[in-house]
């Protein structure tokens, strides 16, 4: 018996599910969406600092804590610098939109 090929092309499957599931397809957001994003970026930062500044304050002064605290604060960087890089491309990516905007209004003027 001879194998059939599926009736279904991976790039018919897509279609199909992009006009099932339009809510799935992910549109470019506004230049404001991504300025709030960029600002709750970092106050999460600043809030992951000033927690990680209590919890070494809340800490005894032991060797225990001292090792404890290490591991606080480079938790703290770690995290802050993952927040940093992410809200770098959200800046980038607001500036390329910026600039998307500006060359579409002078078209047009």
């Amino acid at each position: 018996m001879a194998s059939q090929t599926p009736p279904w092309t991976p790039a018919r499957t897509r279609a199909q599910n992009l006009t099932r599931y339009p809510h799935l397809i992910m549109q470019t957001p506004t230049t404001a969406q991504l300025c709030t994003a960029i600002e709750v970026l970092t106050k999460l930062g600043e809030r992951l600092n000033t927690y990680a500044e209590h919890s070494v304050m809340q800490l005894s002064e032991s060797p225990l804590g001292a090792h404890y605290a290490g591991r606080i604060e480079v938790g703290a960087i770690e995290q802050t610098s993952r927040i940093e890089a992410v809200a770098t491309q959200l800046k980038d990516w607001r500036d390329e939109l910026l600039q998307q905007e500006r060359q579409c209004v002078s078209h047009h003027v």
